[in-house]
C-alpha cells in the first residue's frame, strides 16, 4: 500500500494545487513572498518593500550627480494562520482513477482545497481595515452621506461611480495618493463586474479595436488597471453613526493638521467602527476610522478621541460636521505592493507519514500534503501557513458597491 501511495502522493499534490490556484485571486494581485521552508506559526517574515524616487533635474553631460539612495524599505508579516483540512479517507476505486486519469481529484479533497481557498482568500481581503490603518481612498454613488443606499459601480448616473468614471476617478484617486503607475489591479465583486462588461466603452469591439472582451468575457487591462472579479470581495457595514442626521456628528475640538486621533461628538450617540469611511467639512481627504478601541461609541457632549488614517491633512476648528459613508461592498483597486502576503510550512513531526510539498511556479502558492496510517485505514490532509497585511494603505483605495 505504502508503495502505491508513494505513486499518488505526487498527483494529488499537483492537481490539488492547481485546483488551489484556480481558486484564490488575492495571492496572485499582492507582493508575495513564497517559500517551501518549514517554520514555526507565527514567525516573522521579512519582505521588501520599494520607495518612491523623486524626479531629478537631468545634469549636464560632463557632471557627476550622487546617486540617489534606493534602499527599499520593508514590514514584516506574521505566519499566524495555518489552516489544514479534515482527514480525507480514499477508497481502491478512487486510487485507480487517480493513477489512470490526468486530472481526476476525488471530490471529498476537491471540497478541501474549495475550503482552503475561501479561506485565504478571505483573510487577504478582510485585511482593507486593521487596528494600526485602513483603505481611506473611496469614491460611490451616491457619493454624500445621504440615508440611501451605494448603488454598484459602472452603472448610469452622474456621481463619482457611474459608467468609466468609475474607473477612471479610481484612477485619480490612486493618483492623488502617489500610487506607483505600474502594477495596478481592480478587483470586484461579480454585480460590479457585469455591470462593467455593459459598457460600450469597455467591450464593444469598434469601440477598443478588438473583439476579445465580447469573447472571453473578460474585462482585462483597462485604464491602466488589469481588472478581476472576486466573489469573496468582503461587505462593510457601518456604524450606527451613519443613522444620524445630517449636522449630528462633529468635530468636538480644536485639531492640527498631522493628528492621527481627532476627539468627535454625536447626537444620536452612535458608534465608530473599524473601516468606516468619513469626510469632514472643509476637507475633501476621505478619513477611515481605525484603532484597537474600535468600535467607538461617541456622545452628544463628551469627547471621544477616535483614531483614523491617514493624519488629518486639514486643521478643524470644531464643530465641523462628519459626514459618514453608508455600508458598501469593499470593491478594491490597489498597487501590488499595498498589500503584503507570505507563504511557508508548518514544522511539525512527520515521523510515520508520507509527506510532500510543492511550490506553484505559476501563482508561488506553497501547498503540502500529508499521508498518515492508522488502523484500518490511511487518511490523506493538506495544510497551508500564512500571513498578510495591509502595508501601503495609500497604494489601495476603494469603488464602493451595493451591498
Amino acid at each position: 500500500m505504502a508503495n502505491t501511495n508513494t505513486v499518488l502522493i505526487p498527483k494529488v499534490l499537483h492537481r490539488g494545487l492547481m485546483a488551489l490556484r484556480e481558486r484564490v485571486i488575492m495571492p496572485r494581485l499582492v507582493n508575495s513572498d513564497f517559500s517551501n521552508e518549514a517554520v514555526k506559526k507565527c514567525t516573522q517574515i521579512v519582505i521588501p518593500l520599494p520607495v518612491a524616487v523623486a524626479d531629478q533635474e537631468v545634469a549636464p553631460s560632463n557632471v557627476l550627480v550622487a546617486p540617489t539612495d534606493v534602499t527599499p524599505t520593508s514590514a514584516t508579516l506574521s505566519l499566524d494562520q495555518w489552516r489544514h483540512s479534515l482527514p480525507i479517507g480514499l477508497t481502491n476505486k478512487e486510487k485507480t482513477e487517480i493513477d489512470a486519469s490526468e486530472d481526476f481529484l476525488p471530490m471529498q479533497m476537491s471540497e478541501a482545497i474549495k475550503g482552503l481557498a475561501n479561506t485565504l482568500n478571505q483573510y487577504i481581503w478582510g485585511k482593507y481595515t486593521t487596528d494600526r490603518t485602513g483603505v481611506y481612498g473611496f469614491i460611490s454613488n451616491p457619493s454624500a452621506g445621504a440615508a440611501s443606499a451605494i448603488l454598484d459601480p459602472f452603472g448610469t448616473g452622474t456621481t463619482d461611480t457611474s459608467g468609466v468614471s468609475a474607473a477612471t476617478n479610481a484612477k485619480k484617486v490612486l493618483n492623488a495618493q502617489l500610487c506607483p503607475r505600474q502594477d495596478r489591479r481592480g478587483v470586484l465583486n461579480f454585480n460590479a463586474e457585469a455591470a462593467m462588461l455593459d459598457l460600450g466603452a469597455i467591450s464593444d469591439a469598434e469601440k477598443i479595436g478588438s473583439s476579445d472582451v465580447k469573447i472571453s468575457g473578460e474585462v482585462g487591462r483597462k485604464f491602466g488597471i488589469d481588472w478581476f472579479a472576486d466573489d469573496h470581495v468582503p461587505t462593510h457595514t457601518v456604524g450606527t453613526c451613519f443613522a444620524a442626521s445630517p449636522a449630528d456628528v462633529t468635530c468636538r475640538e480644536a485639531e492640527a493638521a498631522g493628528v492621527t486621533a481627532i476627539s468627535i461628538l454625536d447626537a444620536g450617540a452612535g458608534t465608530l467602527v473599524a473601516g468606516d469611511i468619513f469626510t469632514i467639512a472643509g476637507d475633501t481627504q476621505t478619513y477611515v476610522v481605525t484603532g484597537s478601541n474600535a468600535p467607538y461609541t461617541l456622545h452628544a457632549s463628551n469627547d471621544t478621541q477616535v483614531s483614523i488614517a491617514p493624519a488629518l491633512q486639514v486643521a478643524v476648528s470644531g464643530s465641523e460636521v462628519i459626514t459618514v459613508k453608508n455600508s458598501h461592498t469593499v470593491n478594491m483597486v490597489f498597487h501590488r505592493d499595498a498589500f503584503g502576503f507570505a507563504m511557508r510550512v508548518l514544522e511539525l513531526d512527520t515521523e510515520g507519514r508520507q509527506v510532500m510539498t510543492m511550490t506553484d511556479p505559476i501563482s508561488g502558492i506553497t501547498l503540502r500534503l500529508m499521508v498518515t496510517p492508522q488502523h484500518y485505514q490511511t487518511t490523506w490532509s493538506f495544510d497551508i501557513l500564512y500571513g498578510a497585511e495591509l502595508v501601503r494603505p495609500e497604494l489601495a483605495m476603494r469603488v464602493a458597491g451595493a451591498i
